[in-house]
């Protein structure tokens, strides 16, 4: 699985997490310098509390394209620290 915007590949992975339809990709898949923390804010009921981050590619920023989870509820917990990247970045 990877995702990718303009021919840079953000993640890739063998081992994702699919919750809710979407792929998790382990942090040491993800390219974290193309990340960069947003101050978005929002708390899933089941999951808990999200970190957004933008996507930088080539000076280009998308605001709150990716996400994860750092310390999630307990049915959440397989995907701590995970990266998960809006469903138009991702491809098999």
């Amino acid at each position: 699985m990877k995702a990718v915007y303009k021919n840079t590949v953000l993640a890739e992975s063998d081992n994702t997490e699919v919750v809710e339809n979407n792929h998790y990709f382990p942090r040491e898949d993800v390219k974290m310098e193309c990340l960069t923390e947003s101050d978005k804010e929002y708390t899933c009921p089941w999951k808990g509390e999200a970190t957004y981050y933008h996507i930088i590619v080539d000076d280009e920023q998308i605001d709150n394209g990716a996400w994860s989870y750092e310390d999630p509820k307990e049915k959440a917990r397989h995907i701590t620290g995970h990266i998960c990247f809006d469903k138009k970045f991702v491809k098999e």
